[in-house]
């Protein structure tokens, strides 16, 4: 907590006060090609002009194409040399999902990193097309397929250039705070009992288990690539659009808690990026340094359970 209020720094040299640009200074992406998905807005936008600030070829997934191509322009214009492209990706939507990523094979380029960015927080209940809870859906099974997608796409790519592959999910603190048992196998969908803000919670924490369970399983085949779940921190973005009041009365009384969007978009890069973190995989970050999570977020059998929730799901909804 002092470091968080103080922005010292941690073992990493990096803290809370650091941002994106500084915890990526001097890193050269000029051969790699990164996917962030709601790239768009908020902390996903700065994820990705930092990224292409560092010469990486960014790909930004979004659901607004209007959103999405004011964000490439304007990072065209601080960037001439920039590259970057735009996709549309409704993660809310697994044939949206499906789309982008054949949308993507089909641009034959390599991809090194993924960024499971994109999300929403605390909405009132709502199924989404497939009929699956929204903050569920749009949180964790959206990323969980796209990157099942994607996976064998980066699996090749870190084998024929031999630079090592990474992925993050973006969970949140809020993991700390799901349903009593973590995940409702038997009442995803049960609008009786939802409460937003542990549905939120319970997104967040399947962010994590998935990237344990996707790490575990990566690492038993000797792929060369690392997954990873990071906490941005508090930050006041359009994320937080439907519950923007209770937000700004929660940060008058907590404001040495917040961070802006570059000190927000910091631990994404660093783990995206720096060469400190070759090879660690599996591992939960904030304040652009490690941390252990939640006694249930490093639930094994919860995680694999979740994976096999998830795929059912996916297929159920292929079905449809």
């Amino acid at each position: 907590m002092f470091r968080l209020i103080t922005g010292r720094p941690g073992p990493s040299g990096f803290g809370s006060a650091s941002t994106a640009e500084q915890v990526t200074d001097g890193i050269d992406g000029s051969n790699l090609t990164a996917i962030v998905t709601g790239g768009a807005s908020g902390i996903g936008f700065e994820t990705a002009r930092v990224l292409a600030m560092r010469n990486i070829h960014v790909i930004i997934a979004a659901r607004n194409m209007e959103a999405a191509n004011e964000a490439k322009q304007r990072i065209l214009k601080e960037n001439k040399a920039a590259r970057v492209d735009i996709e549309k990706l409704d993660l809310s939507s697994i044939r949206s999902v499906k789309a982008f990523a054949e949308n993507f094979k089909a641009l034959n380029l390599p991809l090194n990193i993924l960024i499971n960015n994109a999300g929403i927080m605390f909405c009132p209940f709502q199924l989404s097309e497939d009929g699956i809870e929204m903050q569920f859906a749009t949180n964790h099974l959206g990323h969980f397929y796209l990157t099942n997608l994607l996976i064998e796409n980066m699996k090749e790519t870190a084998k024929a250039s031999g630079i090592e592959g990474r992925i993050v999910n973006l969970s949140s603190v809020a993991h700390l705070c799901p349903y009593k048992k973590g995940i409702r196998f038997h009442k995803i969908n049960d609008k009786s009992s939802y409460q937003d803000k542990l549905a939120y919670g319970q997104s967040k924490l399947a962010n994590i288990l998935h990237a344990n369970e996707l790490s575990r399983r990566l690492q038993e085949e000797g792929a060369n690539i690392t997954v990873n779940s990071v906490h941005p921190g508090l930050i006041m973005t359009n994320l937080m659009r439907h519950s923007a009041l209770l937000m700004r009365i929660l940060r008058a009384f907590t404001c040495f808690l917040w961070k802006n969007v570059p000190q927000g978009a910091a631990t994404t890069c660093y783990v995206a990026l720096h060469p400190r973190l070759k090879g660690v995989t599996g591992k939960y970050f904030l304040d652009c340094n490690e941390y252990k999570p939640s006694k249930l977020a490093r639930d094994e059998d919860l995680a694999r359970n979740l994976w096999d929730f998830s795929n059912n799901l996916v297929n159920a909804s292929l079905k449809t």
